[in-house]
């Protein structure tokens, strides 16, 4: 190998930093946590690997990214395939990407897409059951770390919004393996002694481990059983927690959940303004509707409306009265046409009349028995013989069988 030379320039040294980086490194294997992910319209990814004490620079070009089975974001676990590359322009170094899996990860991802499907299963996330957020809560009730941005964030949005509001803060770790324990029975505690109208529950982003207790099922099962209205706001917009799902209303960030439970003073100064505006006017309206309504009450219009009004009764009941009188003189003369018919029909069937054509009515003088038969009579009892006109009495001499 040639000796260095004593002094180097800026594009000599950078070219042999190129040089040897690449040659050393063709393929590497990297483990990290995604951050500042990038996807350009190119179809490019651009983000960065970190740890706790360092962070590199990594690029996927579009023709790798199709291979990759799911969509990053920010905070997942990663492990990266590809080889180091220098940029000499600029003198910063950086990993060409050929692969992408997920890292531990993967397997916490495994573990929440089953609990979710069993919780699923009971019920935990039905819309049906969600309660309904109270549009102006006089008091509201916030489980998250007390010294986290979450916190800060939300008492800043209530305090310029809507100072009036009460808050209630209930500490609890927001990370850690005692995290979801403690969030779990501060949502039960708040429910015991009623500490608010509605209750916020959250924190601000982080990595997928670090937002897993917000998932444990002991928290979901009491946002579940909670009887105060839960809003959860756990992360940024683009994280999702199991509690997000069970809670009655999800919000993007703590901020949006803050915003969700206060109106704007603003706000509610104008609208109390266009509703004084409204009812004023509609007082008008009315106190207009009735002068004029007052004015067809003076004397000179009395008349005149009682006549309007009176008018088309008087002439119904003058129709009324012609037709009643007109229907029963009607009745009448139906029915004396029926009575007279049932008159000579029974006129027929008289006995006067039958007793005309010559017959008689024979009875019993003693006794006035009507005489049917032979059976009735012996000799020398007195019988009584009515005719159509008049009757008479006689004694029996003989009886013929």
């Amino acid at each position: 190998m040639a000796p260095l030379p004593s002094i180097f320039t800026v594009s000599s040294l950078t070219s042999l930093i190129k040089e040897v980086l690449e040659s050393s490194f063709l393929t590497v294997e990297v483990e990290g946590e995604l951050s500042n992910f990038r996807p350009s319209s190119t179809g490019h990814w651009y983000f960065s690997l970190k740890d706790k004490d360092s962070m590199i620079s990594c690029v996927m070009f579009r023709g790798r990214t199709g291979s990759i089975d799911f969509v990053p974001s920010d905070g997942q676990k990663v492990i990266v395939r590809g080889n180091l590359s220098v940029y000499a322009k600029r003198g910063t170094y950086q990993i060409v990407c050929s692969s992408m899996k997920l890292s531990g990860e993967g397997d916490i991802l495994l573990m929440l897409e089953e609990r979710k499907r069993k919780l699923a299963a009971l019920g935990y996330f039905d819309q049906e059951r969600k309660k309904t957020i109270p549009s102006f809560p006089s008091k509201v009730a916030v489980v998250t770390s007390p010294t986290g941005a979450a916190i800060r964030d939300i008492l800043q949005v209530l305090g310029r919004r809507n100072a009036g509001i009460d808050i209630v803060i209930l500490p609890a770790p927001v990370q850690g393996e005692e995290a979801a324990a403690e969030i779990a029975a501060q949502i039960k505690r708040a429910n015991t002694f009623n500490l608010g109208d509605v209750l916020i529950i959250g924190r601000g982003g982080g990595s997928l481990e670090d937002l897993l207790p917000f998932s444990d099922e002991q928290v979901v099962h009491a946002v579940y059983e909670s009887g105060i209205p839960v809003i959860s706001a756990v992360g940024h917009e683009i994280d999702l927690s199991l509690s997000d799902l069970a809670a009655d209303k999800s919000a993007p960030t703590p901020s949006a959940a803050a915003e969700i439970v206060s109106e704007n003073r603003e706000q509610i100064i104008n609208r109390v303004a266009d509703l004084k505006k409204m009812i004023s006017e509609n007082i008008q309206t009315r106190l207009e509707r009735i002068h004029l309504l007052l004015d067809r009450f003076k004397p000179e219009n009395l008349e005149n409306s009682f006549r309007q009004i009176v008018q088309p009764f008087m002439l119904r009941l003058d129709d009324g009265k012609e037709t009643l009188v007109n229907q029963f003189n009607k009745y009448l003369t139906e029915k004396k046409h029926h009575i007279q018919i049932l008159k000579t029909e029974l006129m027929n069937i008289s006995p006067v009349e039958i007793m005309k054509k010559g017959y008689s009515v024979v009875t019993l003088k003693d006794n006035g028995t009507l005489v049917t038969g032979t059976g009735q009579l012996e000799e020398n009892s007195s019988i009584a013989i009515r005719f159509a006109e008049g009757s008479a009495t006689g004694r029996i001499e003989e009886i013929l069988k």
